[in-house]
C-alpha cells in the first residue's frame, strides 16, 4: 500500500482515481414518468416532435390588427378600426383581419390570419361593439409569439448527461413527453466502523458516541443523484470490516467507509481496500484541511472512498470527492457552478502554506456589507457546521487571510 502522508493535492487525488475508473464505471438506464424525473440526469437525446409555440399566439390581451393601420398614431392622433369578432381561448380562429379591421384577442389565444401585431388593451378605448379607438402604435411581430420561435420541429433541445430541472421538465411536458430515459442512480454504500460508534436510536454509553456519519453522507449522495444503502456500523476488526466492505462491493457501485483511516494500529481500513481487489489504494493522504487522512481506492472497476471519522472531515472531503465520482458514474456533461455568495472576512484566519483549507463561516449583514465570520471549532464538532452557512477556501499558496479580505463563501 503507497505510504501514509504521501500527500497530494485534492485535484490530483482525484484526477488519479477518474483517470482509473473504466468506461466501463457508468450507470445503466431506464424509464421513468416526466414528472418524477427532477435532478435525474437524462439519458437520451431529445428532439423536438412539433414546433414550440405550435401556433402564433399574443402575449397580451387586445387586439389583433395589421400593423400598418397603426403606424403614426397616438392619443391626441388616434386610429379607428371596425371589431370584426372575438378569438375564443382554445379554439382555432374563423375569421381573418383585414386592413382597417381588429379582432379581440387574450393572451395565449391563437391570432387570426391576416394580422401581423396586438395592440394592447390599455392602448385601446372601445367606442362600441363594431368599433375601437388606438391610441399607440405597434410594429409587425409586436405581443406576438411566432410558430415556432421557441423551437423548430427536429431542433435537438436537450442532449444526454443534462440535469433535469424544473425547466427542462416543463420543455419535455410542452412537447408532449410525458416519460423520459435517465441514467440509474448510483448505489453508494455507507460503512461506519468504530468499537465506540452506535446507532442513532441507541443511548450511548459509556465512551461511545451515536453514528452521525452514515446519515451525513446518506443526505449529501442523495442530494447529488445517489441512492444511499446504509451497510451499518462494523468493529474495528481487520475481518468484519473485510467481509462488510465485500458484500458491498458485490452490490453496490460504490463505497464509502468513515473512520479507520488515520494512522492508529486499530486503523485497518487501508488494508482492507487494498486486499479487496486490483489495483487496490490509490491516494492515501489529500493536503486538506479537514481531511487529511483520506484514501482512495479501486477494487475490480469499483471506487472506494476511505473517509476520516471526524464529522466535519466526512462531510467536506465527502462532497469534495463523492460529487465527481457520481457525475461521471451518471454522464453529467455540463457540471454548474455551487451558489456562492461574495462577502469579506471578518477577522484574520492563518493557514498552513502547501494545504487547502476549507473554512467554516457564517453570514452576517453589516454596515459593510455582507460579513464572513468564521466558525471555529475541531473537526470532530458536528454542530461547527451547524451554526455555519457555508465553506470558504483557502489556496495552498497562502499563509491565511487578511480580514476584509473578499471571499466566496460556497453555500451548503
Amino acid at each position: 500500500m503507497p505510504e501514509f502522508l504521501h500527500l497530494i493535492s485534492p485535484s490530483a487525488a482525484l484526477e488519479i482515481i477518474l483517470t482509473a475508473l473504466p468506461q466501463s464505471w457508468a450507470a445503466d438506464t431506464e424509464v421513468i414518468s416526466t414528472s418524477a424525473s427532477h435532478g435525474r440526469v437524462l439519458a437520451e437525446r431529445v428532439t423536438a416532435p412539433h414546433p414550440l409555440p405550435p401556433f402564433p399566439r399574443s402575449t397580451v390581451d387586445g387586439y389583433a390588427v395589421q400593423a400598418k393601420d397603426t403606424f403614426g398614431v397616438s392619443g391626441a392622433l388616434p386610429a379607428y378600426l371596425r371589431l370584426t369578432g372575438e378569438i375564443l381561448m382554445g379554439k382555432s380562429p374563423t375569421l381573418e383581419v383585414h386592413s382597417g379591421e381588429a379582432a379581440q384577442v387574450h393572451t395565449g389565444g391563437a391570432i387570426p390570419a391576416g394580422a401581423d401585431a396586438v395592440v394592447m388593451l390599455e392602448d385601446t378605448q372601445l367606442i362600441d361593439s363594431s368599433e375601437i379607438e388606438v391610441h399607440r402604435a405597434s410594429g409587425v411581430g409586436q405581443n406576438i409569439l411566432l410558430e415556432g420561435e421557441d423551437v423548430q420541429q427536429g431542433d435537438i433541445v436537450l442532449e444526454p448527461g443534462t440535469l433535469l430541472r424544473p425547466q427542462e421538465i416543463g420543455g419535455l411536458m410542452a412537447l408532449g413527453m410525458t416519460s423520459v430515459s435517465v441514467a440509474v442512480s448510483p448505489r453508494v454504500g455507507i460503512l461506519s466502523s468504530g468499537d465506540e460508534v452506535v446507532p442513532p436510536e441507541m443511548e450511548p454509553g459509556p465512551a461511545q458516541v451515536r453514528d452521525i456519519n452514515s446519515h451525513t453522507l446518506a443526505a449529501i449522495i442523495a442530494r447529488l443523484g445517489g441512492r444511499p444503502i446504509l451497510r451499518g456500523i462494523v468493529p474495528d476488526q481487520h475481518d468484519a470490516l473485510f467481509e462488510v466492505v465485500k458484500q458491498s462491493h458485490k452490490e453496490d457501485d460504490l463505497i464509502v467507509i468513515t473512520a479507520g483511516s488515520s494512522v492508529s494500529a486499530r486503523d485497518i481500513t487501508g488494508d482492507v481496500l487494498q486486499s479487496l481487489g486490483d489495483p487496490g489504494v490509490l491516494v492515501h493522504g489529500i493536503s486538506i484541511k479537514p481531511g487529511k487522512p483520506t484514501i482512495l481506492a479501486i477494487a475490480d472497476d469499483i471506487p472506494l472512498i476511505g473517509l476520516p471519522g471526524n464529522p466535519v472531515s466526512a462531510l467536506v472531503v465527502g462532497t469534495l470527492i463523492l460529487a465527481p465520482l457520481i457525475r461521471r458514474f451518471l454522464g453529467v456533461q455540463r457540471v454548474l457552478p455551487a451558489p456562492q455568495i461574495a462577502a469579506k472576512l471578518s477577522v484574520n484566519v492563518v493557514s498552513q502554506a502547501g494545504r487547502e483549507d476549507y473554512l467554516p463561516v457564517r453570514l452576517q449583514e453589516s454596515k459593510e456589507g455582507t460579513l464572513a465570520e468564521p466558525v471555529f471549532g475541531r473537526s470532530n464538532l458536528i454542530f461547527t457546521l451547524v451554526r455555519a452557512d457555508g465553506l470558504i477556501h483557502i489556496p495552498p499558496d497562502a499563509t491565511g487571510l487578511s480580514a476584509g479580505t473578499k471571499v466566496l463563501v460556497t453555500l451548503f
